[in-house]
């Protein structure tokens, strides 16, 4: 089984940053997605490029924080931030072209810090979201990288960094046995999401999972690979 442990959020905070920075050197991050929009992008381009070894994509963004283009206004609340939260799927679909727009903004801001483009995910899985499968394919094929799998795209293999996508190393599902739980998905290939971080005040400024990022980087940097496993 192939496995790939990518790292979300990164540049959210330093404190996360750092975390997955360290999740990568010492651990089994082989990737990290970079949120646009975050508290400290630039501290976090800063050390991918310190760390080149470290795949890096995008974390597309709709559901936090404020966007990086203009004239997006259907996507935003009366404080200029994007007013879809993690339960965006109990609401209205979105205006598809001022998402386009957006998370080109976003993928064209990721280009212009010389870093490759790895793959495209996004925070809280929104480009899982039916109503933007159309927006998803599209830019996978014209930025030619592979999206995180979500079950929107699994008519679209040809598109997906992975044949599967494990989301249970998360909250309580913050265990040593991942592994052991890994080899039970009938798969070939699997990302595995993760948050590694330092927790900083910053974080907790902005994130109601934050005490269990740590526990992540723990379990990150001191896990074994068993037989059976290759980390992509």
């Amino acid at each position: 089984m192939r496995v790939l442990f990518n790292a979300d959020d990164f540049g959210l905070t330093r404190g996360v940053t750092d975390g997955i920075i360290q999740a990568h050197v010492d651990g089994l991050v082989s990737s990290a997605t970079l949120m646009m929009n975050g508290k400290a992008v630039n501290y976090a381009v800063t050390q991918a490029k310190r760390h080149p070894s470290l795949d890096v994509g995008v974390h597309l963004v709709l559901t936090w924080g404020k966007p990086l283009s203009d004239d997006v206004a259907e996507l935003l609340d009366n404080d200029g931030c994007f007013k879809f939260k993690n339960t965006y799927a109990e609401m209205p679909a979105p205006n598809t072209e001022q998402v386009e727009k957006e998370w080109r903004a976003q993928l064209e801001a990721f280009l212009a810090t010389g870093l490759p483009l790895h793959h495209i995910d996004s925070h809280h899985h929104v480009h899982g979201w039916e109503p933007l499968k159309d927006v998803v394919v599209l830019l996978a094929k014209e930025y030619q990288v592979p999206v995180r799998y979500v079950d929107s795209l699994k008519d679209h293999p040809d598109i997906c960094l992975t044949e599967s996508l494990f989301l249970d190393f998360y909250d309580d599902g913050v265990r040593e046995d991942i592994f052991k739980r890994l080899l039970q998905v009938k798969t070939s290939s699997v990302e595995v999401m993760t948050h590694p971080a330092i927790v900083d005040d910053a974080l907790r400024e902005v994130s109601s999972y934050t005490d269990k990022r740590q526990e992540e980087l723990r379990l990150l940097t001191s896990l074994p690979i068993p037989a059976g496993v290759e980390l992509m």
